[in-house]
């Protein structure tokens, strides 16, 4: 989704225009969109907030590279990522913001992180948000699981207290495997 509400962006799609179609949500700040097209984390933020005014729900997309993980950064990264893009935002604009835990060094490389990993992630995510807004709110945000999500691990990865689903992407391009990964919730 564009930052922009209106003009000549070739590419994007703004606020309004997922509005008029009935869209629900919009990606925001995914990997892709962060190495491809400069996307920074105030740009996040500016869609965030442009999103919420136009009723669309904001899905928001942080997640650390190999280096930053291997470094021991990769709290670090994600409390400046979550500080920048949300903490602008009320307690009762955040509560409609969908977190997505993208571990960038597990998207596309065959790599996963392990349940553990994204426990530990997911549960340093709604601390953050605990610390700013309270546990109430924290406990209220949707954080989903979006590092290769497969049908065999989604079961495993679903089952810890802090994922509360997946952003689902390559798996979902076959309807045996994103309906295995359906079926992991039951």
């Amino acid at each position: 989704m564009s930052e922009h509400t209106s003009g000549a962006y070739t590419g994007e799609i703004s606020a309004d225009m997922l509005a008029s179609v009935n869209a629900t949500g919009a990606i925001i700040g995914h990997s892709e969109r962060r190495q491809y097209h400069g996307e920074t984390d105030s740009h996040c933020n500016r869609k965030v907030k442009l999103a919420l005014d136009k009723g669309l729900v904001p899905i928001y997309c942080n997640g650390e590279t190999l280096e930053q993980r291997k470094s021991g950064q990769h709290f670090e990264v994600i409390k400046n990522q979550t500080e920048v893009a949300l903490f602008t935002l009320s307690a009762e604009e955040i509560k409609k913001v969908v977190i997505a835990y993208e571990p960038v060094w597990a998207i596309g490389t065959g790599e996963t992180a392990s349940p553990e990993q994204a426990q530990e992630i997911h549960a340093h995510i709604r601390s953050l948000i605990a610390a700013k807004y309270g546990q109430e709110v924290a406990d209220e945000i949707s954080i989903l699981y979006g590092g290769s999500v497969k049908p065999d691990n989604a079961k495993e990865i679903f089952s810890k207290p802090d994922v509360d689903g997946g952003l689902i992407g390559g798996a979902a391009l076959k309807i045996e495997d994103f309906t295995a990964i359906i079926k992991a919730f039951d």
